[in-house]
């Protein structure tokens, strides 16, 4: 049975994405129009009650949330391609920290950037610049953060690549692209390795090749 991933263009969609592709796991996609509101359609809100991307269907099961999605996939293929989610408990728990970290305090003011400096123009808004600035201060903390974590290891877990470090990929991509504010990774050190580490992996530059979008 193929797996099928909605909306594989999208940021939140690349999480899942990226990890299909580093367990060499075989899928097929399902393009999602937002902007002419296909994720509001009940066929779709069938298999995702609150509209949002992406989904991972895989015969008849279904999962939404990116990150649910990614330790889906690395738990049912585990035996296949790289080790993501630790080999000890104590690995699994460091891996699971960090997917929070992500989720709870660097995701947030990366997706005010994100939506402000890239997405707010081309809808027709003008961008917070009140927001800009406030979001910019809180990342920073954060990848001070980082900067001290990944000076003691060489990725955020340990010393293994994880779907902690993958979980990242994304929106950094927008950080050090469109948003243009690459600085921010650039000026600290051991994050600056870090990132040159994951963001050449094979799995990555296919995703963001073969998936990108247009902005």
């Amino acid at each position: 049975m193929v797996l099928t991933i909605y909306a594989p263009f999208f940021a939140s969609s690349k999480r899942a994405v990226v990890t299909l592709v580093e367990k060499g796991v075989e899928f097929e996609t399902v393009n999602i129009n937002l902007l002419k509101g296909e994720q509001s359609q009940p066929e779709y809100i069938a298999i995702q009650p609150f509209g949002k991307i992406p989904v991972l269907v895989d015969g008849d099961y279904k999962i939404f949330e990116s990150r649910a999605i990614m330790r889906y996939i690395a738990e049912k293929y585990r035996s296949q391609g790289p080790e993501l989610l630790g080999k000890t408990i104590e690995e699994r728990g460091q891996v699971e920290q960090w997917l929070d970290v992500e989720a709870t305090s660097y995701h947030p003011p990366l997706l005010a950037l994100t939506m402000n400096i890239v997405f707010a123009p081309l809808m027709g808004f003008p961008p917070d610049e009140k927001v800009i600035k406030e979001s910019e201060e809180k990342l920073g903390e954060v990848l001070d953060v980082y900067e001290a974590q990944l000076s003691k290891n060489e990725y955020l877990a340990g010393d293994f690549v994880s779907l902690a470090d993958l979980a990242h990929l994304p929106f950094t991509d927008y950080l050090v692209g469109a948003i243009g504010k690459a600085y921010m990774i650039k000026d600290r050190k051991h994050v600056s390795a870090w990132w040159d580490k994951i963001s050449n992996r094979p799995a990555w530059k296919e995703v963001s090749e073969k998936y990108a979008l247009p902005v």
